[in-house]
């Protein structure tokens, strides 16, 4: 084992410290519940107005007002 000098090795170890908090900092950012909420909620309003999807919700739509007048127009 070489012998090493305690400067070097306080660098070495400053050096890690830096970058073990770094990778915390990013862990925490990536697992931010609000940060995660706001990405869900981009991705879903991304897909949803997409013109095939906005012509299906609007014929699902248009179904559903079909059957509810029909069931109430039932004696």
């Amino acid at each position: 084992m070489t012998d090493r000098d305690p400067d070097t090795i306080k660098a070495e170890i400053d050096a890690a410290r830096e970058q073990l908090a770094l990778t915390v900092d990013s862990l925490a950012e990536r697992a931010n519940p609000r940060r995660l909420a706001d990405d869900v909620k981009a991705g879903l309003m991304r897909f949803v107005t997409r013109p095939p999807v906005v012509i299906s919700l609007a014929g699902v739509g248009v179904v559903l007002v079909v059957l509810t007048v029909r069931r109430l127009r039932q004696p």
